[in-house]
């Protein structure tokens, strides 16, 4: 029997302005991210998990790192399991592409939706469910975590529970969350879907600017 933790990368500056990152490179956790990270690998710590597979950027990257240390594991990289390539629409905000014509086929019918001058989401999701048997397949009786991006998962989650494609943004995957696939034989199933970890913001001044940034902070049961 195979678990798959389906994780999705902590917080960064363009989830948190609302804004499509894409492949930009150099995109990388904010402070709430890292908290983020840091608390998804406090509550895996129990888990046996055997491998960890991410997408290579940055942000999946961060996010994985803390659960790798904890573990003395490696992180595999596969980029088939890496952010919708968005085109035109990369580094853009999610208020502005709303405004858009494309922006009702990429809600509505996202099965005829093609990023301009990127990829077709029918071809993200057959790489990355393509790369999910993979990895299963090399783990036929282990738990592995990985670490990828909201769409993606959104698209995975979509095929294993046998939804047309044009019904996966009713699902819902938020930063810092896990999914939990299984695999027994060739029946998978579900088993959880956007459990996320909370983490505390918080105000902290500076003091090369006396401006305020936002922190993060595991909310537990002996820190509320």
């Amino acid at each position: 029997m195979t678990h798959l933790l389906l994780i999705r990368h902590g917080e960064n500056d363009y989830t948190r302005k609302g804004k499509l990152a894409g492949w930009t490179p150099g995109v990388h956790l904010n402070d709430v991210g890292q908290a983020q990270a840091q608390a998804l690998a406090e509550k895996l710590a129990p888990l046996s998990i055997k491998a960890i597979y991410s997408s290579p950027l940055e942000r999946a990257i961060e996010t994985a790192l803390p659960l790798a240390k904890a573990k003395g594991l490696t992180i595999h990289k596969r980029s088939d399991v890496g952010e919708v390539r968005y085109g035109e629409w990369t580094g853009k905000s999610l208020k502005s592409l709303a405004r858009t014509k494309l922006w009702q086929v990429v809600q509505k019918q996202p099965s005829a939706m093609q990023f301009p001058d990127g990829e077709t989401l029918r071809d993200v999701q057959s790489r990355a469910v393509n790369e999910i048997e993979k990895i299963a397949a090399a783990h036929p009786k282990d738990m592995v975590a990985i670490f990828s991006h909201g769409d993606i998962i959104k698209l995975v989650l979509a095929h294993y529970l046998g939804m047309p494609l044009d019904m996966f943004q009713r699902i819902v995957v938020n930063t810092a969350s896990m999914s939990v696939l299984q695999r027994q034989g060739s029946m998978p199933l579900v088993m959880k879907v956007n459990d996320q970890v909370i983490v505390k913001k918080e105000k902290a001044e500076t003091k090369e600017t006396g401006k305020h940034k936002e922190t993060g902070k595991q909310v537990n049961k002996g820190n509320r």
